[in-house]
């Protein structure tokens, strides 16, 4: 079945930008959200777009629609059945997510909503949220416009580089892929380290909290950061990287 609709997506353009809709618009649905591995079909997507499969633009307007579809759907469904969701025992379950999310929509509500588009737990809970709330649509829709037409290309960006690297001739292609792969992973943990370093004492304990104290922190986030910026140059002076740039810039150059 896997290889059956693979097949249909490489070989129909139509059928892939309905999947990219559908897979964008179940990604922003009301709580379906949670359980959608939508991260990573997006990334799916970007490396059919940077292998030359499906166009750029293309993929981005249908991810876009998908988004204002999931969302505003969400934001109704919030703001018609409001009473009997409180009940739910579903939602009671995600009470204290809920509660802050509430919280955070009560505080900065434009804020909250562009950044809960690209936050994956958050994703389907603002608009729900918002609705409940009865934001009216007026303070809604700006935050959720940048929102929608920015998280596309964000979340295919990944997928359309490893597409493009994928696919790039040459001898030394397979070390030149690796150091790839290698910097964008040191980059993100970084990133993330960098992120709990900074949320420290403003977040709840976690599993990873007793592994990751602020004193372990202090040392492992600037260590991560140093050895993910000598990847990055290192991978930046290899022989191939001139034919990777020029690549990534076909896929995403304007159609016209």
């Amino acid at each position: 079945m896997e290889a059956y609709l693979e097949q249909l997506v490489t070989q129909s353009l139509a059928f892939s930008l309905i999947a990219v809709v559908l897979v964008a618009f179940l990604e922003s649905l009301a709580l379906v959200g949670l359980l959608l591995p939508g991260t990573i079909m997006m990334a799916s997507f970007g490396a059919l777009i940077g292998s030359g499969r499906i166009d750029f633009y293309s993929a981005w307007a249908a991810g876009t629609v998908g988004c204002f579809m999931g969302d505003w759907i969400s934001w109704y469904i919030g703001h018609r059945f409001k009473k009997p969701l409180k009940k739910w025992s579903f939602l009671k379950k995600h009470r204290s997510m809920l509660e802050r999310t509430e919280h955070a929509l009560h505080r900065h509500s434009l804020v909250t909503i562009l950044v809960g588009r690209f936050v994956g737990p958050t994703r389907p809970l603002v608009p729900l949220v918002a609705g409940m709330l009865d934001l009216p649509p007026a303070r809604f829709a700006p935050p959720n416009i940048i929102g929608c037409l920015s998280w596309p290309p964000l979340y295919f960006m990944p997928g359309i580089l490893a597409g493009v690297a994928i696919t790039i001739p040459g001898g030394g292609s397979s070390l030149f892929r690796w150091l790839l792969l290698s910097s964008a992973v040191l980059l993100w943990l970084a990133c993330w380290l960098a992120w709990r370093w900074l949320r420290h004492g403003r977040r709840g304990s976690d599993r990873l909290a007793s592994w990751l104290p602020l004193s372990r922190l202090r040392w492992l986030a600037p260590l991560c950061m140093a050895a993910a910026v000598v990847a990055v140059l290192v991978v930046s002076q290899h022989p191939l990287m001139p034919a990777y740039a020029h690549r990534v810039g076909q896929v995403m150059a304007l159609p016209w």
